[in-house]
């Protein structure tokens, strides 16, 4: 991102003055999708794309805020119970109401933004918004007394309450704890994560994105964390000597035991995240040793049990997945919350151009226009640039 660009955006906008210069990642995750909420692992990495933003104190009675990627400006007071009604502004007066609940004394400010996260990517573009300015107000007026779990959680809690999305705490988490050439085991049950080195030789990372996102009647990311909540209020009924907060307490032959007490579809959801774990933790005993086929295996495994049991695929991303498969990719699958978006592919270097070319040709043919290709790099979270 051009730190001198958004600079002169700021300048332009609020009368020549300048302020200090944020910036928060947007993110990968290799495997472990869909198991943040249902206290379950992943393993994300921050990457070089995210949201740079200049931020300075006002003065005045209302926070203004300039998106420099819409050329939109937004302004709303600190004590406005309703907010703005633009999405995007949304998330910013959520993160500084949450802020505020957690005893930082923003006052207004002055703020410019841009981001080169591709949208629709599953690279959680929101998630290093909310992220890039929950680092800001603390570091601007709470003399960065409130800890990086709590920024991270101030974003989630922003989606949940203003913007209506019950997401896990994966995204958020990511773009705060992010660290270069490292990716992240995270247990989203207890909190603890663990940095695994990430440099493998011989392989790529790269996410290609189909472009593609299809509009869906009613809430299908909220209708899944409803079916895998429904099997855990069964579990509970079940077992009366137990408890079951998230998915993440049950075994197989818990699951197995109310496979007749939920429906078919809750099942299948269910079924899936308890795979995803085990997938987790053997990419990352995989790691350890450096066993990159069978990381690759199991990232097909993902994206198998995320098309047909969890049904959050769709025609392209499977098309994608089918087309690594024909050209030796070790491993290959959806990235982020599906029905468009990306996939996410392991691919050897002698590989890598065929394999984008072949994409590129055969998607073409089928679809009218070329994924984008998106090489990744990992890079650091949330920080002050100056």
């Amino acid at each position: 991102m051009d730190i001198e660009f958004v600079r002169s955006r700021f300048i332009k906008h609020f009368d020549g003055a300048t302020g200090n210069i944020y910036a928060s990642p947007g993110r990968i995750n290799l495997i472990g999708e869909h198991t943040d909420y249902n206290g379950g692992f992943v393993f994300p990495g921050a990457v070089e794309q995210g949201i740079l933003a200049e931020i300075r104190p006002n003065g005045l009675k209302s926070v203004n805020i300039y998106s420099i990627d819409l050329k939109d400006m937004t302004h709303f007071t600190l004590d406005d119970p309703k907010g703005p009604k633009a999405t995007w502004a949304r998330y910013i007066y959520g993160i500084c109401r949450e802020m505020m609940a957690r005893g930082v004394d923003v006052k207004p400010f002055n703020a410019a933004f841009a981001g080169d996260v591709p949208l629709g990517a599953g690279m959680s573009s929101s998630a290093a918004l909310e992220s890039c300015f929950a680092f800001a107000l603390n570091d601007l007026f709470g003399d960065n007394k409130v800890s990086k779990w709590d920024l991270a959680l101030a974003g989630q809690a922003t989606e949940h309450k203003y913007v209506g999305v019950n997401c896990g705490i994966m995204d958020q988490f990511a773009s705060v704890f992010g660290m270069k050439g490292k990716l992240m085991r995270l247990d989203c049950r207890s909190r603890e994560f663990e940095y695994f080195p990430w440099e493998p030789k011989g392989y790529k990372l790269v996410l290609l994105n189909s472009k593609v996102k299809h509009e869906l009647k009613g809430s299908p990311y909220n209708d899944r964390r409803n079916s895998c909540e429904n099997v855990v209020k069964a579990l509970n009924t079940k077992f009366t000597d137990r408890h079951f907060d998230t998915l993440r307490d049950a075994d197989w032959s818990d699951l197995e035991a109310v496979r007749e007490e939920v429906s078919a579809e809750d099942y299948k959801r269910a079924h899936f995240v308890l795979g995803e774990v085990d997938r987790v933790l053997a990419v990352s005993e995989a790691l350890e040793k450096g066993d990159y086929e069978t990381v690759g295996q199991k990232m097909y495994e993902t994206h198998h049990g995320l098309s047909k049991e969890y049904e959050v695929s769709c025609e392209e991303l499977d098309y994608l997945n089918d087309i690594a498969k024909e050209n030796g990719v070790t491993g290959s699958r959806i990235m982020g919350g599906g029905f468009g978006g990306c996939t996410i592919n392991l691919v050897k270097d002698n590989l890598y151009e065929k394999f984008i070319a072949n994409a590129k040709t055969k998607f073409n043919e089928k679809y009218g226009h070329e994924p984008q290709v998106i090489d990744v790099v990992i890079g650091d979270g949330s920080r002050r640039i100056c």
